[in-house]
């Protein structure tokens, strides 16, 4: 009987690819890389030596300075993995200071965010009447659209409120209220441009405080944080506090970012609340305790 021998060494040469094939169609895909920090986590302090953002990138994902740009080293980005982002402090924006801000985030393409209106229901920051906002906020907005005419999607964070100092406005729901009718009133019924709110706390009750703010149907970033309550008179208080703190922006779905407030200041730290010996890059145990705390991915 003849036998084609090479036949069936193509054959065999065949099945042997086809089930090389199946096995590698079996083999999962590379997984994405890990998520090795928060992306929730901030921190409100002007930072701009390169020790200290290399100490904090392994546990902070932005920091802002109150301030419309930064003089952090040009390449924090890809070096640090850390997002700045700037801010429009006051109302009645200057032409001088927009301009700043629009040049600086057509810089620097990671950017994706602004911060406006610091306080503006505090006599000593903003200081601003929801009238008054109401009016400011179109400049805010034709920031946004001119940036949006060069490519550049940039979503608005703000006002930033506290429990304030300016009268008839104090509670910062009556002072948003009364800005969100001013600006309608203005502008034919428009709602403002607002795609997320902010918010600072320095007390006991931060969830309850989130709560009041969910009918404004925003996400909320907490731009400042800590416990500045008089009870809070210790490190390890302040270490509790934090946890607690940082667990809430962390398990609510309805906190997209938040900042620890302070980095440094001076001393002594009469409230606790400092991340940062005052070496460069030197983290204290509560700055060591902040990059560390566990984060929802």
């Amino acid at each position: 009987m003849f036998i084609n021998y090479k036949s069936i060494l193509y054959i065999a040469i065949f099945l042997f690819l086809l089930g090389c094939s199946k096995e590698e169609s079996t083999q999962t895909l590379d997984p994405p890389s890990q998520i090795t920090k928060s992306p929730k986590r901030g921190l409100a302090y002007d930072l701009k030596n390169a020790a200290d953002l290399d100490t904090l990138k392994s546990g902070v994902s932005w920091w802002y300075n109150w301030y419309h740009s930064s003089t952090a080293p040009t390449n924090y980005y890809s070096t640090y993995q850390m997002e700045f982002i700037p801010m429009l402090w006051g109302g009645n924006t200057s032409a001088n200071d927009m301009a700043i801000v629009k040049n600086f985030i057509l810089a620097h393409p990671e950017i994706k965010y602004l911060l406006v209106m610091n306080e503006p229901n505090l006599v000593d920051q903003a200081n601003r009447t929801p009238v008054q906002a109401a009016a400011d906020w179109i400049n805010y907005e034709q920031v946004i659209a001119d940036l949006a005419a060069q490519q550049r999607a940039i979503e608005l964070v703000g006002p930033a409120m506290n429990w304030g100092t300016m009268t008839n406005y104090s509670d910062p729901v009556v002072w948003l209220d009364d800005f969100y009718a001013a600006y309608k009133s203005a502008n034919g019924g428009r709602p403002p441009k607002i795609d997320y709110l902010a918010f600072h706390w320095y007390d006991y009750g931060l969830a309850a405080q989130l709560d009041r703010l969910q009918k404004y149907g925003k996400k909320i970033w907490i731009t400042e944080m800590a416990n500045w309550n008089p009870q809070i008179n210790s490190y390890q208080k302040q270490a509790d506090q934090m946890r607690e703190m940082v667990n809430i922006c962390e398990t609510r779905s309805d906190v997209f970012r938040y900042a620890w407030f302070i980095g440094r200041g001076s001393l002594p730290d009469n409230k606790h609340t400092y991340l940062f010996d005052p070496n460069p890059g030197q983290l204290n145990d509560l700055g060591k305790l902040y990059i560390s705390l566990p984060f929802t991915k």
